[in-house]
């Protein structure tokens, strides 16, 4: 699996523009309406449409900043509180997805941080009818361990992100979809680290990662 940082850049933003293009396209349909509506009724819910698509913009926009981005600065460490309001706004609004924290570290490198919310992000997405989202992370020294499980009555994870998870092989070709897996996999080999994958049959999905974030 090989790939150049500028077409690996070009991924992360097709991604970014991917999960914009909802609610921001939202925000324009109800503006439209907007316009054109005399009704107070239809006039309030026009702007709930318009408050719940700004929010929902907002929350991607903080999640993806922390996640794709160099949010937090040019410092080494991350709050984790930080992380988790990100993930929160990203799967907790919807409440179709309900998040367990399990993280005790106040703040973590950067980096694993990074692997952490991305890990997130794929799990969550696997939920494809919701379901619970437990997100933990430990750091011994400069090791730090992440593990996320997602259980739900329906989870997916298709092969292109699997095998942009492990390292795939010379011949594999990432799209958009899987620029996260592959940012989560090259991190933590950077890191001198691994990645683990349960099983396609496992009854619930299961993502480990340890990465030297020192």
């Amino acid at each position: 699996m090989t790939i150049t940082p500028v077409d690996f850049a070009s991924l992360l933003c097709s991604r970014l523009c991917h999960d914009l293009l909802s609610p921001v396209g939202a925000l324009n349909n109800g503006l439209e309406l907007l316009a054109d509506e005399h009704d107070p009724e239809m006039r309030a819910r026009c702007l709930e449409l318009l408050s719940e698509s700004a929010k929902a913009s907002a929350n991607k926009l903080k999640f993806f900043r922390l996640a794709f981005g160099a949010a937090g600065g040019f410092g080494d460490t991350i709050d984790t509180r930080e992380a988790r309001a990100a993930i929160d706004g990203l799967f907790g609004d919807s409440h179709r997805v309900k998040i367990g924290w399990l993280v005790d570290e106040t703040v973590l490198p950067k980096q694993s941080v990074k692997v952490l919310m991305n890990l997130a992000l794929i799990a969550g997405d696997a939920l494809v009818r919701g379901g619970q989202l437990d997100i933990g992370a430990e750091q011994r020294g400069s090791l730090v361990e992440i593990v996320v499980r997602a259980d739900g009555p329906r989870i997916v994870l298709d092969d292109e992100l699997r095998g942009a998870l492990l390292g795939g092989g010379t011949d594999t070709v990432i799209t958009p979809r899987a620029a996260a897996a592959h940012l989560v996999h090259e991190i933590v080999a950077l890191g001198g680290g691994s990645v683990q994958v349960s099983p396609p049959d496992a009854p619930v999905l299961l993502f480990g990662a340890s990465l030297n974030a020192g």
